[in-house]
């Protein structure tokens, strides 16, 4: 299982947002950090085929991009999630199923298994316009995983979330990284610094850091301020 990056670059006339990154991910959870405007919405949108790059290329074992067969083992929870208010929860991801083309019975018993496993078995018959902020995060979530992804990449997901929720999360996870690539963007350092096994930082487009992180070189969140104290 291999997610390769080579000199991926997107430049929008006289900004370059991404420069020249080159990535080899394996199973298992990466961090993201960066502060606002590194590029780290961009990375992930190439990543996953919604942006298209200026340079560069994306595989999944050898899988382009662009190929419908990339798509299929593609996981994806954007910053900014659209939802049909007006559906309930468990339509909402029989729905999306549908859209990603799942069989009506693999579709519904998934639907069944993400609702349980986000702690929303007991809403799915209400519509997701009546969800507070952390209860659509951890649908989109739901949504995410429906086709059992082999690559799922996460922009901020635990924004929204409370501090019981956001733990429960990050064991979500951990586990989900032990059979799969998952790339996890966030400001939020603890989110990542004890599941992450490669902790990845950007910086104005650049990949600044990339590399383990283990307790005993210190706070990861004070290494992280340190890069970037002076925005």
């Amino acid at each position: 299982m291999e997610l390769m990056i080579d000199r991926l670059t997107k430049q929008y006339q006289n900004k370059i947002a991404v420069d020249r990154i080159s990535l080899t991910l394996h199973r298992g959870v990466y961090g993201l950090l960066g502060a606002n405007g590194a590029g780290k919405t961009t990375l992930m949108r190439m990543i996953c085929g919604i942006l298209k790059p200026t340079g560069g290329t994306v595989a999944f074992d050898g899988i382009d991009v662009g190929q419908e067969r990339y798509r299929a083992v593609l996981g994806y929870l954007p910053q900014d999630f659209g939802y049909y208010p007006e559906f309930t929860g468990r339509d909402f991801l029989l729905y999306m199923a549908a859209l990603k083309g799942l069989p009506r019975a693999v579709a519904r018993r998934r639907t069944e298994e993400l609702l349980a496993l986000v702690s929303l078995e007991g809403a799915a018959g209400k519509k997701v316009k009546t969800y507070s902020g952390g209860m659509k995060q951890r649908l989109g979530i739901a949504q995410a995983l429906l086709n059992d992804p082999k690559l799922l990449v996460l922009d901020e997901p635990t924004a929204g979330l409370d501090p019981k929720e956001r733990v429960r999360f990050r064991s979500l996870i951990e586990d989900l990284g032990r059979d799969s690539i998952v790339l996890l963007s966030t400001h939020i350092v603890s989110d990542i610094e004890h599941i992450a096994q490669e902790v990845l930082m950007m910086k104005d487009g650049q990949l600044i850091y990339s590399g383990e992180w283990d307790e005993s070189r210190g706070s990861l969140e004070e290494f992280y301020l340190r890069r970037f104290g002076e925005e």
